[in-house]
């Protein structure tokens, strides 16, 4: 295990490189992203097993997430609460080479497309994911995400707002989307979650690009998204609902919310779930060197890595139940706040990195 102190800024989200197998970059926020400054470290992993640091960009917001290029090996993507995207070339100092500056509320996620590597997107608060070309300034689409009409009528009846202390207000969006990823298998294809408990599946290539939205964690707020690296159809949710879903998108009923019981918060059936962790789940991640293996960040102060059964052949899934304790292969406690950001190396098997509130960059070994 290594270590790194982002001393006065806590951590929000690490990446490794694609192309270099030990640079790290970390987006961390002043005072708990409440109030001040953010800062960009470039970190390098050296032979003697050391972390130092190569490069560090100030902003003048706190920064929620960073994506590498997929295009140049020296450029990262910021975002910020003050609901900027700023591109950064790590070679040349002080200033981010271009800003994006459409989103109206904090920018919660970047990232960038795999498969069409000239086309990166982004979350916010303000309900929507947009997609950018870094070659332009304004947005290429704009995906709005919905609101919960049955949620909204339910609430009215019950005077009170799900998820909220605030009243509801007619016409107004205000789910935040948490996090948005490209498909790592389709360059279309995107996956969102956001405040009102829902998942949605966008496919841009659609006049309605909506494809799929459904309920993913009974009505709690769904934090965090990824498509598995190997089952294109196999994505991964979490929520404050402290656990973890598995969802093949082929099984999940299109169903409109007309169509659904009264004051139903149920949603489909997930092919797995994972339960462990003691607070909200942050940030779920699949491996990229494995179709069963995942790892998972909490506010509980933990890293977990684990395995998911479901990709096994069908005539085993009856024996899942017993072996629900085998799923939990991993847990690193080193921190000491939060835990919010965690990545996978892409060159080195089983390697991870981790940071959070507590100031601090962890590079260790999860398999």
């Amino acid at each position: 295990m290594f270590g790194f102190r982002t001393t006065g800024y806590n951590g929000y989200a690490c990446k490794y490189s694609p192309f270099y197998d030990n640079k790290l970059a970390v987006a961390t926020a002043a005072n708990y992203g409440l109030v001040g400054n953010g800062r960009l470290y470039i970190l390098s992993i050296t032979n003697d097993g050391r972390i130092i640091q190569d490069a560090q960009f100030d902003t003048q917001d706190g920064l929620f997430d960073v994506s590498w290029s997929e295009l140049h090996e020296n450029q990262v993507l910021t975002c910020s609460g003050d609901g900027s995207i700023s591109l950064f070339d790590i070679t040349l100092q002080n200033f981010p080479i271009r800003r994006f500056e459409e989103h109206q509320r904090e920018v919660f996620s970047v990232n960038w497309n795999m498969v069409d590597k000239s086309m990166f997107c982004s979350s916010s608060w303000d309900s929507t994911i947009k997609v950018w070309s870094p070659l332009r300034e304004q947005s290429l689409t704009t995906l709005s995400s919905e609101k919960d009409m049955t949620v909204k009528a339910d609430a009215l009846m019950d005077n009170k707002a799900p998820l909220s202390t605030k009243p509801i207000k007619e016409n107004t969006m205000n789910d935040c989307v948490y996090q948005a990823t490209f498909s790592p298998h389709d360059p279309s294809l995107i996956v969102s979650v956001n405040s009102a408990s829902r998942c949605q599946v966008w496919d841009m290539r659609s006049s309605s690009p909506l494809a799929l939205n459904f309920i993913s964690h009974a009505g709690m707020e769904a934090l965090s998204c990824d498509f598995n690296k190997y089952r294109p159809s196999v994505i991964a949710t979490s929520s404050v609902d402290k656990s973890i879903k598995i969802w093949d998108i082929r099984m999940i009923p299109d169903l409109q919310p007309a169509f659904l019981a009264q004051k139903s918060r149920v949603g489909p059936s997930p092919i797995n779930k994972l339960i462990g962790h003691d607070f909200a789940v942050r940030k779920v991640q699949w491996s990229p060197h494995a179709s069963d293996t995942l790892m998972s960040s909490s506010y509980d102060m933990t890293c977990k890595i684990w395995r998911d059964q479901t990709d096994e052949s069908a005539r085993f899934m009856s024996n899942m139940r017993m072996k629900h304790g085998e799923a939990l292969i991993n847990n690193f406690d080193m921190h000491r706040e939060f835990v919010l950001g965690c990545d996978w190396s892409l060159w080195g098997r089983g390697f991870v990195a981790s940071t959070g509130w507590d100031e601090m960059v962890y590079v260790w070994k999860a398999t």
